[in-house]
């Protein structure tokens, strides 16, 4: 391990990374390379300093510059603090070894890629040498497998060429063999094109990028449907321009190359904060107009060992929506993105997303989920987990952004339908306990005068003594041979002002949605989204815990504001888990193995049957997934 891997000083033999540039500033520096950047200021003297440093770093003579320096003076105190900063922000690299750099002078290009990127460009030099390349295509010659064969012999690669009959004809597949034994050696990558849009996998084995090339085909492919139409078309034919097949060989192979040689993938550069550390990304590329970026990606099908990790459950809202984001993705996400599309943001801010597939029973139509809540982030959030959940198999599932979320939508989906029945014995709170909430009083006189919907609530504690609250607003029926009135919405929670206010809520995302066209059934609040295949869904507070942790709140927001009430939501929710598992978990339909833990739920489902997708990549991503009893009967 080197000084630049532990944070002590320069080694006396290190180099200034090539490609650095510098920039002096009236008190400081400005360096940026390839790996890094940093921006020194303080003093008048530090360009004065690194006009003494900078070319005994750059030529390599930076032991015998330290040995001429006095021992504990003012400059060798500065030169040793701007050489321990460039190390912390790897600008330096260690002195090649002189057969490493004969090796490297027979290709001086590839040198300084490796020297401007490489954390020990030596090494990479070596595994370098060392590794073989293949190219295997139905047609070797065609410009997709021709412009990859140019770019791994650029960087400095002996490669031969393959036809292989069972590839598609727009699929190239790039492999590269080091000199030790086992597959491990042996890395691959697959670029391709889907109409106008082209990819590149994460490097991993050959059988884990052809997988990924699979799936990510058939994803592009349903995700665009005109360019499906076009597939097969010689590029610079159709729109597509000639260019555009070289691009992105050049960066399947750029990807292989940083494989082979031990450096980090290109995905990792930049910091895009769409990608997350662990998750293994895709290149899409666009042809017109011309554009590449990276998403974090994992297909059904997971051999590696980097395919099969997972991310811990986001601490905070904004994580959750990162992930929604790159799950919904609209070109590659295995799962529909729920926007808000065109549809009205007031007087409740609504988002939709469009499940593949028709539901059940009414084959040829699509199904369209719409739902609101108090803030966009989160109705996008319940649509989101109820569309995953209707893609798992109905009510066989409940999926969660983390564990609480996810049993905190279950308890209550289960006591909404435990308690769906006539009251009986439960006591009906009199509106004076819950009219006054705040929240009730927005969405109720939204509901009744703004939308001018003839309602009514009805609120009743769920057992004697439990601080557990249904309520119900239904609308009203002309007369009584009409029966009690549709319900519009529902909301069970551990007050009955916040009970009363979910419901409210749900019965005006219901209205407004049924208003905006929006397919029947298919609206509702953040207490419940359905489809006409997936009935509603109370989930209210159960949000409440992840959207408050680390939110930042003015002190006189009370719950009269949405982030106050949030707060206050969070304070009872893991009370309110507790009561509902204690009234609704005795009997079927609790979540398969949690009968032993009152306030999480497995990460996992059992071992006995295995989850249909796209359970495996929720997970993958952090989100949890709960097997109800629902699915065994």
């Amino acid at each position: 391990m080197t000084a630049r891997d532990t944070g002590a000083a320069a080694a006396p033999g290190d180099r200034l990374r090539p490609g650095t540039a510098v920039t002096p500033l009236r008190a400081g520096l400005h360096l940026r390379g390839r790996r890094g950047s940093v921006t020194l200021e303080g003093s008048t003297a530090v360009p004065v300093v690194w006009g003494l440093l900078e070319e005994p770093l750059r030529s390599g003579g930076l032991g015998p510059f330290r040995e001429r320096l006095e021992p504990g003076s003012a400059l060798h105190v500065a030169v040793d603090t701007l050489l321990a900063r460039l190390a912390e922000h790897d600008l330096l690299v260690p002195g090649a070894p002189p057969a490493a750099a004969a090796d490297a002078a027979a290709e001086p290009a590839v040198a300084r890629w490796l020297g401007a990127t490489a954390r020990h460009p030596a090494d990479a030099a070596a595994a370098l040498a060392a590794a073989r390349a293949e190219v295997l295509a139905r047609d070797p010659g065609s410009p997709l497998a021709s412009a990859a064969v140019r770019a791994l012999a650029a960087g400095g690669l002996p490669v031969t060429r393959t036809a292989e009959a069972a590839l598609p004809a727009d699929r190239v597949l790039l492999t590269v063999r080091g000199p030790g034994p086992g597959p491990g050696a042996a890395r691959a990558v697959v670029a391709g094109c889907v109409g106008g849009t082209g990819y590149a996998t994460a490097p991993g084995s050959a059988a884990q990028a052809l997988a990924d090339a699979v799936a990510l085909e058939a994803r592009l492919d349903g995700a665009t449907s005109p360019a499906g139409a076009e597939r097969g078309k010689a590029p610079g034919s159709g729109g597509v321009p000639a260019s555009f097949p070289v691009l992105l060989a050049g960066a399947a192979a750029h990807r292989l190359l940083c494989a082979a040689a031990g450096l980090p993938d290109p995905a990792a550069e930049g910091e895009d904060p769409r990608l997350f550390p662990g998750i293994p990304a895709v290149l899409l590329a666009e042809a017109r107009p011309a554009r590449a970026d990276h998403h974090s990606w994992l297909g059904p099908v997971r051999i590696d060992a980097d395919r099969l990790t997972a991310l811990a459950p986001p601490a905070v809202l904004d994580e959750a929506m990162r992930r929604i984001a790159a799950l919904g993705e609209r070109r590659c996400g295995p799962l529909p993105g729920p926007e808000p599309e065109d549809l009205p943001q007031l007087p409740v801010p609504l988002a939709a997303c469009t499940l593949p597939g028709p539901p059940r029973g009414a084959p040829g139509t699509s199904r369209t989920l719409t739902g609101g809540g108090p803030r966009l982030d989160l109705a996008r959030l319940e649509l989101f987990c109820r569309a995953a959940e209707l893609l798992l198999g109905e009510d066989a599932f409940t999926v969660g952004a983390d564990p609480g979320h996810a049993l905190g939508r279950f308890l209550r989906h289960l006591a909404s339908r435990r308690y769906a029945g006539p009251p009986d014995h439960r006591t009906a709170v009199a509106p004076a306990m819950w009219s006054a909430h705040p929240q009730y009083r927005h969405w109720w006189t939204t509901l009744t005068g703004r939308l001018g919907t003839a309602a009514r609530t009805e609120v009743h504690r769920l057992a004697p003594q439990a601080e557990a609250y249904r309520a119900v607003v239904r609308r009203a029926p002309r007369d009584a041979a009409h029966g009690a009135g549709t319900v519009l919405g529902e909301g069970i929670e551990a007050t009955p002002g916040d009970a009363a206010a979910f419901a409210a809520l749900a019965a005006v995302t219901a209205v407004v949605t049924a208003g905006s066209g929006s397919p029947a059934g298919a609206g509702a609040g953040t207490s419940g989204l359905a489809d006409t295949a997936g009935g509603a869904r109370p989930s209210g507070g159960a949000v409440a815990p992840l959207a408050s942790a680390a939110a930042r709140t003015a002190a006189w927001e009370d719950h009269r504001w949405t982030g106050g009430w949030l707060a206050d939501l969070a304070g009872r929710e893991e009370d309110l888990r507790s009561t509902l598992r204690r009234l609704t978990c005795g009997g079927p339909g609790s979540p398969a193995g949690a009968a032993g833990a009152p306030d999480r739920p497995p990460a996992h489902a059992p071992d006995h049957a295995p989850d249909p997708e796209p359970a495996g990549v929720l997970r993958a991503f952090g989100f949890t997934v709960l097997r109800t009893a629902e699915e065994a009967r």
